[in-house]
């Protein structure tokens, strides 16, 4: 992705050279897991999924905060993040100027590194990047693409970051929208099955809306970078989670899609650019 000498977002908090800040769910293990498995590209549930985890963990340790340098490619990657951010920024704005949505209010993001407190919970770098519409804040451990690349078979590359950006920004806009606020009062009132295809239908939105986001900005791209979201999208999908790590699929557990519905409707927002067909809901209920 072209995006070095660009404008960056002024709405990025860098907190990655401080660690040990707040209150860090203690555990690890299985409880990394499960929020890896439960999270990841989260969505708004974090907010869910924090006071389970506080129950069956109830010991939490806060440690003082220190402050470290950031090295030259820690301070690069911030510095393409916040150019990214900085296109949804742009990007939105437009396309709600275009389809009479009112103003865009634009989401902060927060790098942080090991644990972060939110307006949804605590949070560890096991949750993966995740979306808060409390505090209407992305927050990213930049660790995590390392992990997705190593251990769960992404490609790797800058524009997977981006997609991954532009996949939380589009639960922002669900959030601002108002979208997210009617799913989660249906949610209530469904069966644990109905409920999980909600999730799966508001995360195949957001992927839609991440290769929206993708359409608006070509004059960016260079060869092979829709390859590397694809890369993430499919390496993300819950069945590729599952037989990764217990071996089997539960379909009727899956809450983000499926690794060929997030391909799907990514590629649906790139090529269309029309955020009037992004109705998850209709077409996979």
């Amino acid at each position: 992705m072209k995006w070095k000498g660009r404008r960056q977002s002024d709405n990025v908090e860098d907190r990655r050279g401080m660690s040990g800040s707040g209150k860090v769910i203690a555990g690890g293990g299985i409880i990394g897991i499960i929020i890896l498995l439960l999270n990841i590209f989260g969505g708004e549930n974090a907010k869910m999924i924090t006071p389970m985890l506080e129950q069956i963990n109830q010991s939490q340790s806060t440690t003082p905060t220190e402050q470290r340098e950031l090295t030259a490619e820690e301070k690069e990657m911030g510095e393409f993040v916040a150019t990214v951010f900085a296109d949804t920024e742009d990007v939105w704005i437009k396309i709600f100027n275009e389809n009479n949505l009112g103003t865009y209010q634009q989401p902060k993001m927060v790098l942080f590194s090991g644990a972060v407190e939110t307006a949804c919970g605590g949070a560890s770098s096991a949750s993966g990047p995740f979306y808060c519409p409390g505090d209407q804040k992305v927050y990213m451990d930049l660790t995590f693409f390392e992990e997705l690349r190593t251990r769960f078979g992404a490609k790797g590359g800058d524009f997977a970051i981006a997609y991954v950006i532009a996949h939380e920004v589009g639960h922002h806009v669900q959030t601002i929208l108002g979208t997210s606020g009617k799913v989660r009062k249906l949610q209530q009132s469904r069966s644990d099955l109905e409920a999980n295809k909600l999730s799966v239908c508001l995360e195949l939105q957001a992927d839609f809306y991440g290769g929206l986001w993708a359409h608006y900005n070509q004059k960016y791209l260079e060869e092979g970078d829709i390859e590397e979201a694809l890369s993430a999208a499919h390496a993300v999908g819950d069945d590729a989670i599952q037989s990764k790590m217990q071996g089997h699929v539960v379909p009727d557990s899956f809450t983000h899609g499926t690794s060929e519905q997030r391909m799907k409707w990514f590629m649906k927002g790139f090529k269309t650019g029309d955020i009037q067909l992004g109705d998850t809901f209709a077409e996979e209920l």
